[in-house]
């Protein structure tokens, strides 16, 4: 449980940055352009240390799903996340995307019989989305196109759940790095024509250049390594309770880095939802001798 832990902050850490560097970029650059570059600096990274390693020849027999998941776990869900930060603040959009293990919870019915919740389990995603409740009524006041964007962040919530019920047999029959690679690189080709299509006809800030090389070595890079390998160990369900995590560090490099203030309201908020997190992973629970849930996943 303690390498699953480290796993999770660590993710955590760097998902909830990206929020900030999403905010930072749009300043010169249209969702489209500012993802498919994000994709693009992952997808060289990703492909460089396969080189490194010797293992290119492993992408082909990753399989066409492999690559086409890349656009419902990544092209889609990033574009989404960014059209909707153009009208919600970082800290609203990583709370809305903490619905990501409700909908896994839900969709596993019919898509993944043991990833299905029970027991505590279900009161870890209720515990943790009542945090979400409180943190979203402690936000300011919104309009109609502050709950529109608010919408596109759900929705790509959605997807991400579905990736990861689907990306969760991926990991049966290929390694971390090659599964990451071939979805970074199926994202890519399929965002990369709108990217460049709506790339903006002045030379963009270096403040937003380094956001997207951010975004693409740290936030996706790096970030899809810790996904996938949570995902192999763990389940698709703990994998996705590091959304649960986002708004606390999404808000506290707000409140360090943007002079953001956090209210007593949030820090209840984030309370419920690490309380969620534990209950949900199953690192409190009931003796086993008490138990009569299914047993945590090693």
């Amino acid at each position: 449980m303690r390498a699953y832990l480290t796993l999770l902050l660590s993710l955590a850490a760097i998902w909830g940055a990206s929020f900030m560097f999403i905010e930072i970029a749009l300043d010169d650059f249209e969702p489209t352009t500012l993802m498919a570059g994000r994709l693009l600096v992952a997808s060289l990274v990703l492909t460089a240390l396969m080189a490194a390693r010797g293992t290119l020849g492993r992408l082909r027999r990753a399989g066409r799903r492999a690559f086409a998941l890349g656009v419902i776990n990544s092209a889609a869900p990033f574009t989404l996340i960014a059209w909707g930060q153009q009208h919600i603040d970082s800290g609203v959009a990583a709370i809305a995307n903490a619905t990501v293990p409700i909908w896994v919870a839900l969709l596993a019915i019919w898509l993944a019989q043991s990833e299905r919740a029970s027991g505590l389990r279900i009161v870890g995603i209720v515990l943790g989305l009542v945090g979400v409740a409180v943190l979203a009524g402690a936000q300011p006041e919104v309009d109609r196109w502050a709950v529109i964007g608010t919408l596109a962040v759900v929705l790509a919530s959605i997807l991400y759940a579905i990736a990861s019920l689907f990306l969760q047999r991926q990991t049966e029959r290929l390694d971390t790095i090659t599964l990451s690679t071939a979805t970074m690189l199926g994202a890519t080709v399929a965002l990369l024509p709108f990217g460049l299509a709506q790339a903006p006809h002045h030379v963009p800030g270096w403040e937003a250049v380094a956001a997207v090389a951010a975004l693409g070595v740290a936030g996706t890079g790096v970030g899809i390594l810790l996904f996938m390998k949570i995902i192999s160990d763990y389940g698709s369900f703990r994998a996705g309770l590091v959304t649960y995590l986002l708004p606390v560090t999404a808000l506290l490099y707000g409140a360090f880095l943007l002079d953001e203030e956090i209210t007593g309201w949030m820090v209840v908020g984030l309370a419920l939802i690490l309380a969620g997190v534990a209950l949900g992973s199953g690192l409190l629970r009931p003796s086993p001798s008490r138990e009569a849930i299914e047993p945590a996943r090693p």
